[in-house]
């Protein structure tokens, strides 16, 4: 793939003032150019970047609307003009793909990438900045659904039972969330039948939505002409990560998100047989540098994984991570940010920069 230098240089720019605390959450992180118009290089592999998380990656922006709504942000306020042309309509790009599936349903979306629908997450602002940098074909596909933990729903194959205040909880692929210690057994102690109220076995257990979301993205990768016309080869090129807001509710899974983080990491991009595929996770748009409790350690583990921290040497150049607290207007991932379309596009253009930093 192909970055233009001219782009790399306004990119790197921006980072400085996307990852700097003092950035304004008023004005979008840079000016990014509207498409020109081109196809993208067919005879080049097409990029498949993973988008996964929870209920902020899902997206509740409001599109139509006053004040907040992605409508109001570019017809009122002029921002992030390269989503129309000169008439004000919605742009559709020609070389990038946008593939949407949640929970084995979908696709829900597969269309070439426009602004449409009631609803919008960081898509839109992570798909313009790689489609202008990247000349090989492009699909931003999204799986994932709301409230679901990294220490429990997305828990990455290969994870091992910990104990935690009295508590065995479970590796991956075990039942319940969580079970009593016997003290004589510590974390072998075996857990006991997880019944509904009817006593019938509960189907989910530790992973699940790890397995779901990337068998998602492997429906796609198998039939790859199916979401981009034409297609015939394909490279898992990056994974998207929003996510961390049902961790704050959990002592236990926020005291190991750091670890589950890494291993998540390294999961993936063995899972997708893509060893040198770019990662790219964003903060939680309220968490603050230097906050306590649960959110604080979801946090400082967040940012821990930045290659330029040297805290986990093999990660440098290829993971990034956005501080979003910055960029938020307001509210918190539960109340998804209060559905301000500007919050999510802001945390988008500056994952998508980010990407195509690592990605020169």
């Amino acid at each position: 793939m192909m970055i233009p230098p001219t782009y790399t240089s306004l990119v790197v720019a921006t980072l400085l003032l996307a990852f700097s605390t003092s950035i304004s959450a008023t004005e979008p992180t840079v000016q990014i150019p509207k498409p020109d118009g081109k196809t993208a290089d067919m005879t080049k592999p097409v990029q498949v970047f993973l988008l996964l998380g929870q209920s902020n990656m899902v997206g509740l922006g409001k599109i139509t609307g006053g004040e907040g709504s992605l409508e109001n942000a570019v017809k009122a306020k002029n921002l992030y003009s390269y989503l129309v042309d000169d008439a004000g309509a919605w742009i559709e790009r020609k070389d990038v793909r946008f593939v949407r599936f949640m929970s084995g349903k979908g696709p829900l979306n597969n269309e070439w990438m426009t602004v449409q629908g009631g609803k919008m997450g960081p898509e839109y602002g992570i798909g313009h900045p790689l489609g202008n940098a990247v000349d090989a074909p492009v699909i931003i596909l999204k799986c994932c659904i709301g409230n679901r933990s990294l220490g429990w729903d997305l828990l990455p194959p290969g994870s091992e039972r910990y104990v935690f205040d009295g508590k065995v909880y479970p590796a991956y692929k075990e039942r319940p969330d969580s079970w009593a210690m016997d003290a004589t057994k510590g974390k072998a102690t075996e857990p006991p039948p997880w019944l509904d109220k009817k006593g019938k076995p509960i189907e989910w257990y530790a992973g699940k939505q790890y397995d779901d979301d990337t068998a998602d993205a492997k429906k796609v990768l198998a039939d790859i002409s199916t979401y981009y016309p034409g297609a015939t080869k394909f490279e898992v090129a990056g994974f998207f990560f929003w996510q961390g807001e049902k961790d704050c509710g959990n002592a236990a899974h926020a005291s190991k998100y750091e670890e589950n983080l890494v291993h998540f990491i390294k999961q993936l991009r063995k899972d997708f047989a893509s060893p040198n595929a770019k990662f790219v996770l964003a903060t939680l748009g309220e968490a603050t540098k230097g906050s306590s409790g649960n959110g604080g350690k979801v946090l400082e583990a967040q940012l821990a994984v930045d290659g330029t921290t040297g805290k986990y040497p093999e990660f440098k150049g290829n993971v990034a991570t956005v501080y979003s607290h910055p960029l938020s207007k307001g509210g918190s991932g539960n109340s998804h940010y209060n559905g301000n379309a500007e919050t999510y596009m802001q945390v988008g253009e500056a994952m998508g920069q980010a990407m195509v930093e690592l990605l020169k």
